[in-house]
């Protein structure tokens, strides 16, 4: 078998897309996650900045009091570990797959170094690979947009981009709030420095890297392993990958689904805890992969037929050579990598993959706690920025009708309908900084966690209480 070399993994969700104006796909989302830019002129939205700061250091300093699934100490050195991503195969993250399921997972996955990797199954390989590609193509267009309005820091956005900064819009603006604008001392050259650059504190420490080597949090952030010095913040890359990669697994694994909601928000969250990424780029980069992925599982043409460079698809033998990636449909996509994973499971499982899937000894197994962890990660607790969508539940069948494939991909008991509803009953806090109203702003307070719950229940009374959803 030919190993894909990832080159700079960590960084691959730092470098802007190397088209010369956004696609179609990249303005939906830069549409979506504008709000940030007009936080400025108002004094919700300064309120919002100003508690962003304070929020994010808490959190980076341990003192915020999150319900979080390990103790603080262990978590940090989680968060350094999780500074590395295996963008290849998810692998970090298939410990929301339970104890026996994700150990088989980690077993044939694995990163041999930070170049080197293997794949559980091609169809997996090719829907990872993809899916990572167009995620990421959206989180990486708003880095430089929303700092100086730049593709990669020089080259200007498309004027359809330009667009999005009129009105009181601005770029830099966490630069702006935070007293270190562009190109100042201590700050990025660009614009929306970092926490680690505008935190009035830093608590920086010690660990072991995803591979087991002595490590440090500030190798992560100012170089030598990751230099996010002059990488601006928003949204949270990171963040965008973990979600994505989180929620393929879901779909692939539904009986592990709510495990690996947990486990997206964990990831994000130790974005904040190493200190690379605010609460707003955590809330972002989420928002910007289920937005993504619901237009993905809803067969959108402007996110399928896309051919992408793809460094997750390894040689297995056949015409895909590893170098691109194409996929024209991707539900058929989606089934071929779930009738692999399926094969799998069942060889790691034996008869009784049910109670497979329910072996977990970590720190995923208690069901309160993953709830009250996932809704504090939904605001991080944020004040309402936009009052007229605080006070209601939105219509996520009139507002986003495609968040609804994120159920059924996993539940096909359920109808679109049925699940844009489920999501309708369960969707998190309103007014949040992203959500004006607009289909974006559904994404940002998605809770999946709660929803997942509910379509499960309605999927096994309709099987009769039978085997997994599939």
């Amino acid at each position: 078998m030919k190993h894909v070399t990832a080159l700079g993994l960590a960084a691959l969700c730092l470098a802007p897309a190397p088209a010369l104006a956004q696609s179609p796909a990249n303005l939906s989302a830069l549409r979506g996650l504008a709000p940030v830019a007009r936080l400025l002129g108002t004094p919700e939205g300064k309120a919002a900045l100003d508690a962003n700061l304070t929020v994010t250091g808490a959190i980076q300093a341990g003192a915020a009091g999150q319900p979080l699934l390990l103790p603080f100490p262990a978590q940090r050195l989680l968060a350094l570990k999780d500074c590395f991503i295996t963008d290849g195969n998810a692998t970090q993250l298939a410990d929301g797959l339970g104890s026996r399921i994700g150990a088989a997972y980690q077993a044939k996955a694995r990163y041999a170094d930070a170049r080197s990797f293997t794949s559980v199954t091609p169809a997996l390989a090719r829907l990872i690979g993809y899916t990572n590609t167009i995620t990421k193509s959206d989180s990486n267009a708003g880095k430089y947009a929303f700092a100086n309005g730049t593709l990669d820091g020089k080259t200007p956005v498309s004027e359809e981009a330009a667009a999005l900064f009129g009105g009181g819009a601005v770029q830099d603006v966490f630069g702006k709030a935070y007293g270190r604008p562009a190109g100042t001392p201590g700050s990025d050259a660009f614009g929306n420095a970092r926490p680690f650059q505008t935190l009035p504190a830093l608590t920086a420490y010690r660990g072991q890297d995803y591979f087991g080597a002595p490590s440090h949090s500030l190798d992560w952030l100012r170089g030598p392993n990751q230099d996010l010095v002059n990488s601006p913040s928003f949204p949270s890359g990171h963040t965008t990958y973990g979600t994505t990669q989180s929620m393929i697994l879901a779909i692939l694994v539904p009986a592990r689904y709510r495990q690996m909601v947990v486990r997206a928000a964990e990831y994000g969250n130790d974005r904040i805890v190493v200190g690379a990424h605010y609460a707003m780029d955590v809330i972002g980069g989420r928002a910007t992969s289920l937005h993504a992925l619901a237009h993905l599982l809803a067969n959108d043409p402007a996110y399928v037929g896309q051919i992408r460079t793809n460094p997750a698809v390894l040689d297995h033998g056949s015409a895909d050579t590893g170098k691109t990636v194409a996929l024209a449909d991707y539900p058929a996509a989606v089934k071929a990598a779930r009738a692999e994973m399926d094969a799998f499971v069942a060889e790691a499982c034996g008869a009784d993959i049910a109670a497979c899937a329910a072996e977990d000894t970590g720190r995923f197994r208690d069901a309160a706690a993953n709830a009250a962890f996932v809704a504090s990660t939904q605001t991080y607790g944020l004040p309402v920025v936009h009052p007229g969508t605080a006070g209601r539940a939105e219509d996520v069948a009139a507002l986003a009708p495609e968040a609804g494939h994120l159920l059924t991909a996993a539940f096909p008991e359920l109808s679109l309908a049925e699940a844009n509803r489920i999501l309708t009953e369960t969707q998190g806090p309103g007014g949040g900084f992203l959500d004006d109203g607009s289909e974006f702003g559904v994404y940002s307070r998605l809770n999946l966690y709660e929803a997942a719950g509910r379509a499960a229940s309605l999927a096994a009374a309709r099987r009769g209480g039978g085997a997994p959803s599939r």
